[in-house]
């Protein structure tokens, strides 16, 4: 046997070590139970994988972004074979993972039931104690055919090939540009093959080293995730190194499913989604109507302070508009369908920034007005493919707070610079403070427009000014605008998820494309750069991630009732009705109860609506001229004369704290 010589890089540390042909990657760990695949020349490969002369081998770890993601398409792997066993009619889609689990898609005559979730989950469990082997061999295009002859999905992905990532949802787990692979499972005794499956890997070594499981749900999604496409039934999955890890993200999901803002809609009469108006589309109900006109109220506030200018443009304009800026060609999918109107096509507005274009564009500009800062309350209507719609978080009609900043290239840098403190800034008025900063740059796809100088100039100021804010900056690269770079603010909630709020993106092309120009002070005639900026994206979203993040519980400021008057008796209410008149002129909304509901009754039903302020008032109180706090928490406040009480909900209105 001959020597060969590989590099075994761990961290910073690097390990040349000599082996004989024929070392696994899994010889190089040792039996290390952590290490789930090895990454060589950037390539994930199966520990199986035999290393080469001069191979360069770093160890994934299975509580690694990679090594999650090895342990969730295994487990998906051993989801498909016990549907397959279970449901022998079953055909496969694709099983990718993804952010905390993985998927399935199956075509089967009759949709999953909670019960066959159970069967799954059971049949899953025989399969990886018996610790089968996942073993990889590669095909030819024609092999892969004939061997998967009975699997029509497969059959359309071997199809596409190199184009199948862009096709279908999870397809690049499956095939790539270059060769086919199978792998089969094989039983852990014989040998002999237990089930098989399209995928390009890799694997776990065995199905005994999937430590924990559950499976969570199903529901229809179409394949390639068109409409056109028949409907298969999707199994949901969770996987994770330990089962102490399990039971945390489980306990997780509940919280989180507390804090679903479609359900805290309903609870606190927040808003709905009538049937009449159509998927997507909510109305606020007048609670809810309150919140949203306080968050709009304190951003315009602010937007004002900071000199921008507050324009209106209307809801449909003519295609010729959308040609222009570049939405029809680069962004149609994402549009309503055309209205014909006097023998022309009109769109609803996707965008508001093609009509602010025009507002610059509709006299001549100086260098002296510049920077001009647009800002609109602008709704706009989207095309959300109803497996996407959810709630108001992703929906089909929302107002963005929408800003348009025409500059200069020397005024550019410290736009940015202030711009994105602004953005951090009233982020962190809403409550919002742990934050972290994604750079999202072109590649070599054709579908970004513009000159390589140009979108290197504008990624360079963009970069510069997010490493001025000393917050962690992540790559996207490939996730850019068509027409530019962006930089998004990404905000964690209370409970550690991230939720991606505002987006600053430097456009060079925009202004080109609408002949946008400005006259210099040499009297030249100059583009402006443009930048687009949406602080809270859209207000709807914004709205369900601070109900989400509040637990409903919003600050006094936001709160729609932020006090309410609990008498302990009937002779009571006049006295609150007074306190409540008082507190009215100062600018807060107070409410009394009075209800023949009993006094504790009274007390849960403002705890379950989350009011900030319970304020109680008996004969002790009237005598003293003074009132009671019941807070949110259960804690009390006794004999507080009404002025100071008064001034305390005030003071948590103006520093908008939380009670």
């Amino acid at each position: 046997m001959s020597d060969v010589r590989v590099i075994i890089q761990r961290d910073s540390e690097r390990e040349e070590r000599v082996v004989t042909t024929g070392t696994t990657a899994a010889d190089l760990f040792d039996g290390d139970r952590s290490i789930v695949a090895a990454r060589v020349a950037g390539q994930l490969k199966d520990l199986a994988y035999e290393v080469a002369e001069g191979d360069e081998v770093e160890p994934v770890e299975m509580t690694s972004q990679d090594g999650l993601d090895i342990l969730r398409h295994s487990t998906a792997h051993v989801m498909a074979q016990a549907v397959q066993e279970l449901f022998p009619e079953a055909k496969l889609g694709i099983g990718p993972p993804i952010k905390d689990g993985f998927y399935y898609d199956f075509d089967v005559e009759t949709p999953f039931h909670p019960d066959d979730l159970k069967r799954i989950e059971k049949k899953m469990q025989e399969i990886i104690k018996r610790g089968q082997k996942f073993s990889r061999r590669p095909v030819t295009d024609e092999a892969a055919r004939e061997e998967l002859a009975a699997e029509p999905y497969k059959l359309e992905l071997i199809g596409l090939k190199g184009s199948a990532a862009d096709a279908a949802e999870g397809a690049s787990a499956e095939v790539g540009a270059g060769e086919l692979t199978i792998y089969d499972n094989l039983d852990a005794k014989s040998g002999e093959l237990c089930w098989k499956d399209l995928c390009r890997g890799p694997h776990l070594p065995t199905t005994r080293n999937i430590p924990a499981f559950k499976l969570m749900r199903s529901a229809a999604a179409y394949w390639r995730g068109s409409e056109k496409n028949p409907q298969l039934q999707r199994i949901y999955g969770t996987a994770w190194p330990t089962k102490d890890e399990l039971k945390a993200y489980l306990d997780f999901l509940v919280e989180a499913e507390k804090r679903d803002h479609r359900k805290l809609g309903a609870e606190l009469d927040l808003f709905s989604f009538p049937d009449e108006l159509g998927s997507g589309l909510a109305v606020f109900h007048p609670k809810g109507g309150i919140i949203r006109r306080e968050m709009e109220a304190y951003s315009r506030k602010r937007h004002e302070d900071a000199d921008y200018e507050f324009v209106n443009t209307p809801h449909i304009t003519k295609a010729k508009l959308f040609e222009t800026s570049g939405h029809l060609p680069h962004y149609m999918e994402g549009m309503f369908p055309p209205m014909e109107f006097e023998g022309q096509d009109y769109y609803l507005k996707a965008m508001n920034c093609p009509m602010h274009n025009l507002i610059f564009k509709a006299r001549g500009r100086s260098y002296r007005e510049l920077p001009l800062r647009l800002f609109e309350f602008g709704t706009v209507y989207r095309y959300e493919k109803s497996g996407v719609v959810h709630g108001l978080t992703r929906a089909r009609g929302f107002t963005q707070d929408d800003s348009h900043i025409y500059c200069t290239r020397e005024q550019a840098p410290d736009e940015l610079d202030s711009l994105l403190t602004f953005v951090l800034d009233l982020l962190r008025d809403y409550g919002l403070s742990d934050f972290y900063l994604e750079l999202s740059t072109r590649d070599d796809s054709d579908k970004f427009i513009g000159s390589d100088e140009q979108w290197a100039e504008a990624t360079e100021m963009l970069r510069q000014a997010a490493q001025k804010q000393g917050l962690e900056l992540v790559m996207d690269p490939g996730g850019a605008a068509y027409y530019g770079p962006k930089i998004s603010v990404q905000a964690k909630d209370a409970i550690g998820r991230t939720w991606q709020m505002s987006t600053i993106q430097v456009d060079f092309n925009q202004p080109a494309r609408f002949e946008l120009e400005y006259t210099a002070a040499d009297g030249s005639r100059q583009q402006p750069i443009m930048i687009h900026r949406a602080l809270f994206g859209s207000i709807e979203r914004f709205f369900a991630v601070l109900l989400e993040h509040y637990a409903g519980a919003f600050p006094v400021w936001l709160a729609p009732v932020q006090a309410v008057g609990i008498p302990i008796g009937d002779s009571h209410v006049p006295y609150l009705e007074e306190f409540a008149a008082k507190a009215k002129a100062k600018g807060l909304r107070v409410e009394v109860d009075a209800s023949s509901d009993r006094m504790q009754k009274k007390i849960r039903n403002a705890q379950k609506a989350k009011v900030p302020f319970m304020v109680i008032a008996g004969d002790d109180d009237m005598a003293a001229g003074a009132v009671s706090f019941r807070y949110r928490d259960g804690s009390q406040k006794n004999g507080i004369p009404i002025d100071e009480a008064i001034a305390e909900i005030v003071d948590a209105v103006e520093r908008r704290i939380q009670v």
